[in-house]
C-alpha cells in the first residue's frame, strides 16, 4: 500500500502532532460543510453525504493508524457543533473513529493501493473500506439513540440506514478524491483543458436540469459519468459524481425537482440510491479503464522489446540486455511477473 508512513517527520513528536491537530482540523471543517445539508430521519439529523468519514479513511491511508487521536478530536468537535454533551456522545465519537481505522485496516489486508489503479483497489475500497466498516458507525450512533431514549425503537432501522448509507458515501466521494490529489504528479497536458472545459459545461448545463426537473430523468447524468471515466479516468469521474451528488443533496433537502411531493423516508432513500449507484459507477468504471490501460502500455513495451531482440538475432548480433516491462507497479496487473519471462522462446540474452 501506497502510505507515506516512513517519512522522517512522522516518526518525530513534534511532526506527529502536527499530523493529528491537521487531521483534526480537516475532519471539523469537512464536518461543518456536512451539516450545512441535513435530513430529519424519524428525529435524528443525518447527513445524506458525511465527508468526515472520507477524510478519515484518506488520512489513515496515507499518514498511517498513528494520526487517528486526530480523528478522535476532530469527532469530538463536530459532535459538540450539533448536541449537547452527554454520556452517549463518547460512544458516538468512539464509532466515528473505530469505523475508519477498522476501513484501514481492512484496505491493508487487502493490499490496497492508494493510486486505485487495479480494478480490485476500487472493488476493495466499497466492498470493504465504505459498506461493512461503516456499519460500525452507524450501528453504534443509531443504538445509542435508542438507548438514551432520544429515538423511538421502531425508529432505529430508518435512523440506521441513513446514517450508514451517509458514512459510506464519505468515503466512496470524498476518499477517492483526496487519494487522488496525494499521488498527483503533473498537470494535463493543455490539450486536454480544452475537452475538460467542454464536460464542466457540459454537465453544469445537464446535471442541474435533471436534479431540478419535475420529470424523473436523473438518469441522464451516467453518459456524463461514463465519459469523464474514459477520457479522465478517476479524476473526471469522481469530480462528476461529487458534483452532481451535491447538487442532488441540495434539491433533496429542499424538497424541489425530482424529489418534490416525497416523505422524509422517501427523500433519503431515492437521494441515497441516486448517490450510491452513482459513485458506484464512477468509481469501479475509472478503476477498470485504468487497469486496463496500464495493461495494455505493459503489453505494447513487451512487444516493442520483442522486436528489438528479433531483429538483432536477425542481424546475427548479440541482443541487448531485456529489461522486465514496467507497469508503474513493479509487478504485472495480476500481481504476476511480467509479460515476457525468462523462459520466452529466442528472448533470453
Amino acid at each position: 500500500m501506497a502510505a507515506v508512513v516512513g517519512n522522517d517527520d512522522q516518526r518525530r513528536p513534534g511532526g506527529s502532532a502536527v499530523q493529528v491537530l491537521a487531521v483534526a482540523a480537516c475532519y471539523y471543517g469537512s464536518a461543518r460543510l456536512g451539516l450545512l445539508r441535513e435530513l430529519s430521519v424519524e428525529g435524528a439529523v443525518v447527513s445524506p453525504i458525511w465527508p468526515p468519514t472520507g477524510v478519515a479513511v484518506a488520512a489513515l491511508l496515507v499518514l498511517g493508524l498513528r494520526c487517528w487521536p486526530g480523528i478522535t478530536l476532530g469527532a469530538f468537535f463536530a459532535v459538540l457543533a450539533i448536541d449537547t454533551p452527554r454520556i452517549d456522545v463518547l460512544g458516538t465519537i468512539a464509532g466515528q473513529t473505530l469505523a475508519p481505522v477498522c476501513a484501514a485496516l481492512l484496505l491493508r489486508r487487502a493490499g490496497f493501493r492508494t493510486d486505485l489503479s487495479r480494478l480490485r483497489d476500487g472493488i476493495a475500497l466499497v466492498f470493504l473500506g465504505a459498506l461493512p466498516a461503516m456499519l460500525i458507525s452507524a450501528t453504534t450512533g443509531a443504538g445509542l439513540l435508542v438507548l438514551m431514549h432520544r429515538l423511538n425503537a421502531h425508529s432505529f432501522w430508518p435512523a440506521w440506514l441513513a446514517w450508514w448509507v451517509g458514512d459510506a458515501m464519505g468515503v466512496l466521494l470524498i476518499t477517492p478524491l483526496l487519494l487522488l490529489l496525494h499521488n498527483a504528479r503533473r498537470p494535463p497536458s493543455p490539450a486536454r483543458w480544452k475537452e475538460a472545459t467542454a464536460l464542466a459545461v457540459v454537465t453544469c448545463t445537464v446535471v442541474p436540469v435533471a436534479v431540478y426537473s419535475s420529470v424523473s430523468v436523473l438518469f441522464l447524468v451516467y453518459p456524463l459519468i461514463i465519459w469523464a471515466a474514459l477520457r479522465f479516468l478517476l479524476a473526471g469521474s469522481v469530480l462528476c459524481a461529487l458534483a452532481t451528488s451535491v447538487l442532488a443533496t441540495v434539491a433533496a433537502t429542499d424538497g424541489a425537482g425530482a424529489f418534490t411531493g416525497l416523505s422524509r423516508i422517501e427523500v433519503m432513500a431515492k437521494l441515497q440510491a441516486f448517490n450510491g449507484a452513482m459513485a458506484l459507477t464512477a468509481l469501479l468504471l475509472s478503476a477498470l479503464i485504468t487497469e486496463q490501460r496500464n495493461t495494455r502500455r505493459s503489453v505494447e513495451k513487451a512487444c516493442q522489446e520483442l522486436v528489438e531482440v528479433l531483429e538483432h538475432l536477425t542481424a546475427g548480433e548479440a541482443p541487448p540486455p531485456r529489461v522486465q516491462p514496467d507497469t508503474g507497479h513493479g509487478e504485472g496487473t495480476d500481481g504476476g511477473p511480467g509479460p515476457l519471462s525468462s523462459g520466452s522462446s529466442g528472448a533470453s540474452p
